[in-house]
C-alpha cells in the first residue's frame, strides 16, 4: 500500500468513525430526552421501539437500546437492493458503517434529564449534529444506510438529486404517524428537526456538487491524463494569447468537487504554470455520471 492510498484509506475510516459518532450523538442526546422524532430511518426505528415497548411491554436491556437494533434490521432489505446498483465495495463498507451505527445508537445512553431543555434548540442541535455526521460518512464514499442508501442510489443514477431529499420526504410521513400519537407541537419541531438534518447532509456532502473547470496550458498531454485519470471527457480547443499571441490548448471538462484533488494534481504534475478557471455549482444537464469515489 503506497502512501497515497494509505492516506486516502486513513480519511475515509476517520470520517465514517467520526461521522458516525456525531450522528448517533445528535439523535441520543439531543433529540431523544426531548422525544422527538428523527428523520428517515431512525424515525422508523423510533416509532418501532416505542410500540415494542408501550404496546407489547417488552422488557428493556440494561445498557442497550431497542432503537439500534431495529435500525440494523430494517436496513438489511435496502441494503441488499442497493448491491446492485451501487456495487460490492460500496456495500460493504456501508454494512460496516450500518453497524457501527446501529451499535452507537443502542450503547449511548439516552439521558434521563434532557441536556438541552429548551425545544427549539434541542432540534437545531440535534439536526446540526445528525446532518454533518451523516454528510461526513457520505463525503467518505460510505452510507449510513436507510434513506442514505435510497439516496445514493437516486443520486447514482439521476444527477440532480440531492441524498438529503430522501430523509425529509421519509421524515414528513413518519411525522404524519406522529400526529395520531403526539401532540402538533411536538410533531413541528420534529420537523424542524428533519429540515436542520437534511440541509446539512446536502451541504456537507460535497458529491452534489458539481464544477466547470477550463485549463490553458502550453503543455502536451493534459488530455490524455485527464481522460485515462478521471475517466471524464474533455473538450479541446486551441488558442493564441491576446498580449503575447503564443499558442495554447484550453480544455473544458465537468467533474464533481470530489474529484477537484485530483485534477489539481495532475495539473501540478504536467504544468504547475498552466492557468485555471473552476466554476462551483455548475448546472449539467445531460449525460454526465454521479461518482462515489473510493
Amino acid at each position: 500500500m503506497n502512501e497515497s492510498t494509505y492516506k486516502r484509506l486513513s480519511r475515509k475510516v476517520g470520517l465514517v468513525v467520526v461521522g458516525n459518532v456525531i450522528y448517533a450523538m445528535g439523535v441520543n442526546l439531543a433529540i431523544n430526552p426531548v422525544h422527538f422524532y428523527s428523520s428517515g430511518f431512525t424515525g422508523i426505528a423510533q416509532l418501532i421501539r416505542l410500540f415494542l415497548l408501550n404496546v407489547l411491554h417488552l422488557p428493556e436491556i440494561p445498557g442497550l437500546d431497542y432503537m439500534g437494533i431495529i435500525y440494523f434490521a430494517i436496513n438489511i432489505p435496502f441494503f441488499l437492493l442497493a448491491y446492485k446498483v451501487m456495487g460490492k465495495k460500496f456495500c460493504l463498507e456501508t454494512l460496516i458503517s450500518i453497524a457501527m451505527a446501529s451499535a452507537l445508537l443502542a450503547i449511548i445512553p439516552i439521558p434521563a434529564k434532557p441536556i438541552v431543555s429548551d425545544p427549539m434548540l434541542a432540534a437545531i442541535v440535534g439536526g446540526l449534529g445528525a446532518g454533518v455526521g451523516a454528510g461526513m460518512v457520505l463525503r467518505a464514499g460510505s452510507s449510513q444506510g436507510g434513506q442514505d442508501l435510497i439516496g445514493v442510489c437516486m443520486a447514482k443514477t439521476r444527477p440532480d438529486f440531492k441524498v438529503g431529499t430522501v430523509g425529509i420526504i421519509i421524515s414528513f410521513c413518519i411525522y404524519a404517524v406522529c400526529l395520531f400519537i403526539y401532540d402538533i407541537q411536538t410533531v413541528l419541531y420534529s420537523i424542524v428537526f428533519s429540515v436542520v438534518t437534511g440541509l446539512c447532509i446536502n451541504r456537507v456532502h460535497i458529491q452534489n456538487i458539481q464544477m466547470q473547470a477550463m485549463i490553458f496550458t502550453k503543455k502536451e498531454g493534459m488530455v490524455d491524463a485527464v481522460t485515462r485519470r478521471m475517466h471524464r471527457g474533455v473538450t479541446l480547443w486551441e488558442g493564441a494569447g491576446g498580449y503575447t499571441n503564443e499558442n495554447s490548448h484550453i480544455l473544458v471538462t465537468v467533474l464533481s468537487k470530489y474529484e477537484e484533488p485530483i485534477l489539481q494534481s495532475i495539473i501540478a504534475e504536467l504544468d504547475p504554470h498552466a492557468f485555471v478557471i473552476i466554476v462551483e455549482n455548475a448546472r449539467v444537464i445531460g449525460n454526465f455520471e454521479k461518482r462515489f469515489l473510493d
